[in-house]
């Protein structure tokens, strides 16, 4: 069986996690980096794109007439 026949790798991993003490928690992970910049970035373009929106409706059209 795949589950029982596995090596326990839980010393190493956690020989691993408390030698990096510079690093936060949250940046230990090995795909952390990737998955943290992404999620930055979606909500960065999120928040960009509500700002913009509230922008234009708080300015409005302006009057019919003028240009």
């Amino acid at each position: 069986m795949v589950l029982i026949d596995r090596p326990n790798t839980i010393v190493q991993k956690q020989i691993r996690y408390q030698s990096m003490t510079n690093t936060p928690i949250y940046l230990r992970q090995p795909r952390s980096r990737l998955y943290i910049g992404a999620y930055l970035t979606l909500f960065s373009v999120g928040m960009v794109g509500t700002f913009t929106g509230l922008f234009s409706v708080i300015k409005g059209k302006g009057a019919a007439g003028s240009q």
